[in-house]
């Protein structure tokens, strides 16, 4: 009986691990995909700015993508384009036109397509914006639809944070540049007990408003120039990486002193 149960139980083996050897090993041969790897809210509107930099005449936006699928060891490409009809940006003028591919190198699953933008004059008074989608190419398919678009939203206009009248009085958008490149900060609390650290930064901006001449030669690395192209009655406020975005500053012919000029044409106090 024992040799007989013995026997049973081999037989019963040598057929499971037959039945295993003929099974075939099944493996992931999909072609693989690429998407816009952002989150539900990013894909609607990703903001990016040159409000707080005046230097700047052209920057390089970086939009994360990523793959389903196998990694390979060889060089791959994908491809994007932006969809003119649902756009408002231009090319040449808003931003650089996509290349025709992109690489994503061998054994990586990740990268970031470089969408290159330009800071022009009109971008202080409006926003502008691009709506890209990856397309299919011979290494990568775009099965997933939701998950190919992304929106980019070009601005170089600043707007009035709440805490601004509470310790800077009157707004304009040129008197927040300003503030912006005096003290190195993008806001302040609205707490009682800040108050010593953010009449401090107030101070900052009051000592350059009335004397820029002298922030300008005391503050040699910040690269902001001063000249007047009319012996003296105004003067031209500029970072000398871009001299066509000008801030004006005119002397005010009652008191003498020199005072910048907002964007409605209105001295900055």
């Amino acid at each position: 009986m024992k040799y007989t149960k013995a026997l049973c139980i081999c037989w019963f083996s040598l057929i499971v691990i037959s039945s295993c050897q003929k099974a075939p090993l099944e493996t992931y041969n999909h072609q693989p995909n690429i998407y816009f790897s952002l989150d539900s809210v990013l894909r609607d509107s990703m903001i990016f700015t040159f409000a707080y930099d005046m230097s700047k005449t052209v920057d390089t936006f970086y939009i994360p993508v990523q793959i389903i699928g196998h990694r390979a060891p060889s060089e791959r490409f994908y491809g994007a384009y932006v969809e003119q009809d649902s756009s408002t940006a231009i090319a040449e003028q808003h931003y650089k036109p996509l290349a025709a591919q992109y690489p994503m190198l061998g054994h990586q699953g990740r990268d970031s397509l470089p969408l290159i933008i330009y800071n022009t004059p009109d971008l202080e008074s409006k926003s502008v914006s691009l709506l890209l989608k990856l397309r299919e190419t011979q290494d990568f398919g775009i099965e997933n639809t939701q998950r190919i678009r992304a929106k980019v939203i070009l601005s170089a206009r600043l707007e009035q944070p709440e805490w601004w009248s509470m310790w800077l009085g009157s707004y304009s958008r040129v008197k927040h540049e300003l503030f912006y490149l005096v003290t190195e900060q993008r806001s302040l609390t609205m707490e009682g007990i800040d108050a010593p650290r953010n009449l401090y930064f107030r101070d900052m901006l009051t000592m350059m408003l009335n004397d820029p001449f002298t922030w300008v030669t005391n503050n040699p690395e910040k690269g902001y120039q001063l000249t007047t192209p009319d012996n003296g009655t105004t003067y031209h406020f500029y970072h000398q990486d871009n001299p066509t975005r000008i801030i004006l500053l005119k002397r005010n012919s009652g008191t003498g002193q020199y005072t910048f000029i907002d964007e409605n044409g209105i001295e900055v106090r």
